[in-house]
């Protein structure tokens, strides 16, 4: 580890591991730093991602793959249930990865592209100059020592410490937090090519609970609820194991995550002078689903790509890091986190009779080609007033 690189990238994660593979690339000194011991621990999602999208940052490998999925099966509150098949789905549906191998494969490439790599070393304050970022003091396994750099990527998850220290604030209301708790089960009845989501106040309050291959009679089997609706006697856990009972009374839990996931919108500026966030720090997880892989890859990226070029002309003041802030929102994910907050606040809103109705009706359409947005206008066709309710609340959100 040197004292002077001309990135700094704290988070071992997808967003940091891909941000620093292409900082190597484009032939920029960096450092990755990861606080934990060993990357890729704990998973703290569902690890799913779509098969195109995948594809724009790595070619798939069977050693990180655990399931192919074909199929993606959505349960409605009265048990309605409505099956997209691949045909249908297309590209949305994938992979479930074993983010334990695959979060190591992206640090890998990383350090062989040239950057370099240290973990169980922990980014605990900023180093400002004239209220610029200009690296960070770390603590690597017990040795303090400054690191100064042109400028500081935060790829360090939804609790992102390090951007709180630089003065930005992170806050995430409670009822936008995500209490979130996975198990992984093995020899239960599932569908080894299918994720399943069930929905309604009863399963999950203001989220969802999932099903999610692993292959054969085994599966990541979580649920997300609203912060707001986590209490004693009704934490996601109880909603979680009252189903595991039900579903799968004879299944083996070998692994259980907590945490939580951020379903706000996301930051209102994502950099400041010498420091850019990414991923989950720059609050870009997808508000209707929790995913977020993808959006970490790609803000990773691209933080990486404005960054070497402001270095390189010698100017890492915020005005020169806004294109990252400005491409991101403009682009086809930034669009997706707009659009899908809105669905997610009116689909938390409504009762489990009015979740029925819509599943009933979606599970009718004939569509040439699944999306969030082709779903909602065929849904809007054949019950115009969701378009009024909508409107309305996008109004409300402005």
């Amino acid at each position: 580890m040197k004292d002077k690189y001309d990135m700094l990238i704290v988070g071992g994660g997808p967003a940091g591991a891909v941000a620093a593979r292409t900082a190597a690339e484009s032939g920029h000194s960096v450092l990755l730093v990861e606080k934990r011991p060993a990357i890729g621990v704990p998973v703290r999602c569902a690890e799913g991602i779509g098969r195109d999208v995948l594809a724009e940052f790595i070619d798939p490998d069977e050693r990180w793959i655990s399931a192919e999925i074909k199929r993606a099966t959505i349960v409605a509150p009265d048990a309605t249930s409505m099956i997209l098949e691949s045909d249908l789905a297309g590209s949305k549906v994938g992979y479930i990865l074993d983010r334990k191998i695959f979060d190591r494969e992206l640090v890998w490439q990383a350090a062989d592209a040239g950057a370099d790599i240290a973990v169980k070393t922990r980014a605990t304050a900023p180093v400002l100059q004239d209220g610029a970022v200009k690296g960070a003091f770390i603590d690597s396994c017990g040795q303090k020592k400054k690191v100064t750099a042109d400028v500081v990527i935060a790829a360090d998850g939804v609790e992102s410490k390090f951007a709180r220290w630089c003065g930005i604030d992170t806050t995430v209301p409670v009822r936008e937090i995500m209490s979130s708790v996975q198990y992984i089960m093995t020899d239960i009845d599932i569908d080894p090519h299918s994720t399943v989501f069930f929905l309604g106040n009863e399963v999950a309050p203001e989220g969802y609970l999932w099903i999610f291959p692993k292959g054969v009679r085994s599966a990541n089997v979580g649920i997300g609820i609203s912060g707001k609706k986590s209490g004693e006697g009704h934490r996601a856990k109880d909603y979680l194991d009252r189903f595991v009972a039900s579903r799968f009374p004879d299944g083996k839990i070998i692994e259980c995550i907590v945490g939580g996931v951020s379903v706000c919108q996301p930051l209102s500026c994502t950099v400041a002078d010498g420091l850019i966030l990414a991923g989950d720090a720059a609050r870009v997880v997808d508000p209707l689903t929790g995913g977020g892989i993808y959006n970490a890859m790609y803000t990773g990226k691209l933080a990486a790509g404005v960054a070497s070029k402001a270095i390189s002309k010698g100017d890492t003041k915020k005005a020169a890091l806004m294109p990252y802030d400005q491409e991101w929102r403009a682009s086809a994910m930034g669009k997706a986190i707009a659009r899908n907050y809105m669905i997610k606040e009116y689909l938390i809103k409504l009762p489990d009779q009015k979740l029925n109705d819509i599943i009933q009706s979606a599970s009718q359409l004939n569509l040439k080609e699944f999306s969030t947005l082709s779903l909602i206008k065929e849904l809007i066709s054949r019950n115009p007033k969701l378009l009024v309710e909508l409107t309305a609340l996008r109004a409300s959100l402005r």
